[in-house]
């Protein structure tokens, strides 16, 4: 790292010691996702809402089958799993989940086996990120969403006990390991540069935000960062978040903690549910691809990008304002045909 944000311009010695700590730490991490990724203005979008200045950093062009945020989280887990000599890695979420996607498509590129536990009714015939999960060759066990933590364990035994050497990587790839993936997406930012006002994204299982506040408390950042919350309330995410940030700074050895009070989340835009695509995520689909040829997905951009719209339409966002939408990925899920047909119907 060489270009230290602003806010740490006048004080080579601290950079350099963050530089050298997350080199560090690069060492225990495979390099899986295409870095850095671009930060591109969306001046048409902008312009149409009439508000601040919009940005976006495009995760979603991390590669890996698609790319997506997931990436940058399974660079740290995968190389814990191959340090324990693991030889599949075992995962949940739902039946069109970004993160079982790039989950697999890793194991894939890496030579390992990967079984996806998920929730939900799947489609026939396949589509969507469940096409992906056949082609990229997982193995793949079903249950119902609040049976998933108990069948995810339940996997991980049955493999043990078949002479597998199965890693468990946690529902988003959320823990204290996979959430430095989005410490170092934070060093990344400030090495390109960017130092907007405020950092929108979709927030769910909360080891990307997570990740983020700690980057942004290593690298002087001190814009906002607002977690548009897809299926949690504001109270649990936040503590989640917080949590998870306290863990993950032991783990580099920062002398940080972390409070829910300094973790914000807006849950006003969970609508229906997780994974129920509405009024306002058709909307914020069809408004960035119409205006900025920007894919969005159903279940958590899309969710994320509609927030952003109606924020800006309220003006919680100053006029001056640089906002950052944070493109996590998930474009696969676009064409699930339980979107794509409402999508197409709405057109």
């Amino acid at each position: 790292m060489s270009n230290p944000s602003p806010d740490l311009a006048g004080d080579a010695d601290t950079w350099e010691k963050i530089c050298a700590k997350e080199l560090e730490h690069m060492k225990q991490r495979l390099k899986l996702a295409h870095l850095p990724t671009p930060i591109e203005a969306l001046p048409h979008l902008s312009a149409e809402l009439m508000g601040p200045n919009i940005i976006t950093k495009r995760d979603d062009q991390t590669g890996l089958a698609f790319g997506g945020n997931k990436t940058r989280k399974l660079e740290y887990l995968i190389y814990e799993a191959q340090a324990a000599g693991a030889d599949t890695l075992v995962t949940a979420g739902a039946v069109q989940s970004n993160h079982c996607r790039q989950t697999v498509a890793a194991a894939a590129r890496l030579g390992l086996n990967c079984t996806l536990v998920l929730f939900g009714d799947p489609p026939s015939p396949p589509d969507g990120n469940h096409f992906l999960y056949y082609l990229l060759g997982a193995e793949l066990v079903f249950t119902e969403r609040p049976r998933v933590q108990d069948k995810l364990e339940e996997t991980f035994q049955n493999l043990r006990k078949a002479g597998k050497k199965p890693y468990l990587i946690p529902y988003g790839g959320s823990n204290p390991t996979g959430a430095l993936g989005y410490v170092n997406a934070m060093l990344e930012l400030a090495e390109q540069g960017c130092t907007p006002d405020w950092i929108v994204f979709p927030s769910s299982s909360g080891g990307t935000q997570a990740g983020m506040l700690l980057g942004a408390r290593m690298s002087g950042f001190h814009g906002q960062i607002l977690g548009i919350s897809v299926d949690e309330p504001a109270e649990l995410l936040q503590s989640r978040v917080a949590e998870l940030a306290s863990q993950a700074a032991r783990t580099m050895d920062e002398p940080y903690t972390f409070t829910a009070g300094e973790v914000l989340v807006n849950d006003e835009y969970i609508g229906d549910g997780y994974a129920i695509m509405g009024a306002r995520e058709i909307e914020a689909i069809r408004l960035f691809a119409e205006h900025e040829a920007l894919l969005l997905d159903p279940v958590y951009t899309g969710r994320a990008g509609a927030g952003l719209i109606d924020l800006v339409r309220k003006g919680f966002f100053k006029p001056e304002d640089t906002v950052l939408f944070w493109h996590t990925g998930g474009g696969p899920a676009l064409f699930a045909s339980k979107y794509q047909n409402r999508l197409i119907d709405l057109a």
